[in-house]
């Protein structure tokens, strides 16, 4: 892989942010954003154990998807209290997806303010808290609705490597998914290298890395793939902001209701199949990459 540092700034100016990142396509650091939110002194483990420490949370493992595996179904469930005392035990490989705390605790939302001087967009709605034990990981993905994230970084470390959109053949691709067949899971242990005997393509992807500390805010532009490693116990919360134009608005509602429709059929239906068929097609499409000057 050729991994470039992500660029970082204390402060950067809207315009900036907008001329060189955004329209860019290019993720960026922002780490003075957050500490103007009263959430970058407040937000810690107990105050959210005060607020939805009771609260019934599904919780992910470290064990990448297989055939069977349906689309984000967790693999237990607990209290978000129960799961905070586990995790602050020590090294702990299991991580909350997608828990929308503002259902529970909306005064919440007053802790931050949504920057819209940098895009337009914002899903209101939805902001989500992304929380895992140290040693967790979330494995290499882009997310289905295609929408802009800023990723910012409450506790905790968290190492991110990042890949643009385009880069999706070399790191083969799952079809109908959202997902790589190739596994990145504690890459950084090993010269920083995945399994190139496995999955040579991953040699010509070029991407970017990055670890995340308390106040940290990364711009993710849509589409890009990213896998994530939590070096501490952590959590961060994620702003989506929907893209411009009407044609990527279309293919993230074709992502989520037509592609996720099929594969989660077809899993149900003819599951090994399926699997095989959508393993040997990432393999030829990186093929055709390995083959390309």
């Amino acid at each position: 892989m050729n991994l470039h540092p992500v660029d970082t700034f204390d402060t950067i100016h809207a315009q900036q942010f907008r001329n060189d990142y955004y329209r860019q396509q290019k993720p960026v650091v922002i780490r003075s954003l957050a500490k103007q939110w009263p959430a970058y002194e407040k937000w810690n483990w107990q105050y959210f154990k005060e607020m939805v420490g009771n609260e019934r949370v599904g919780i992910y493992n470290n064990v990448k998807s297989d055939a069977y595996t349906p689309i984000n179904t967790a693999d237990d469930y607990t209290t978000f209290g129960a799961y905070v005392d586990m995790i602050a035990k020590g090294p702990a490989g299991w991580r909350i997806f997608l828990f929308n705390i503002f259902d529970h605790a909306p005064q919440l939302v007053n802790d931050f303010t949504w920057p819209e001087e940098y895009m337009k967009g914002f899903v209101k709605k939805y902001p989500m808290l992304f929380v895992g034990g140290a040693t967790s990981i979330t494995h290499m993905h882009f997310d289905i609705d295609l929408s802009h994230i800023l990723h910012t970084q409450f506790a905790g470390r968290k190492r991110v490597l990042l890949f643009p959109y385009a880069e999706q053949y070399k790191l083969y691709r799952k079809p109908f998914e959202v997902l790589s067949l190739a596994d990145f899971s504690n890459y950084h242990q090993h010269n920083g290298k995945p399994d190139y005997e496995a999955f040579p393509a991953l040699k010509k992807a070029t991407g970017y890395e990055v670890i995340l500390e308390h106040g940290d805010t990364l711009f993710m532009p849509a589409g890009y793939w990213h896998h994530m490693e939590y070096l501490e116990s952590g959590f961060a919360m994620s702003l989506r902001a929907l893209q411009q134009g009407i044609g990527p608005k279309l293919k993230g509602v074709w992502n989520l209701f037509g592609m996720r429709s099929i594969d989660t059929l077809m899993k149900k239906t003819a599951p090994k199949p399926w699997y095989e068929y959508k393993k040997n097609k990432a393999l030829r499409l990186a093929q055709k990459e390995l083959t390309k000057p």
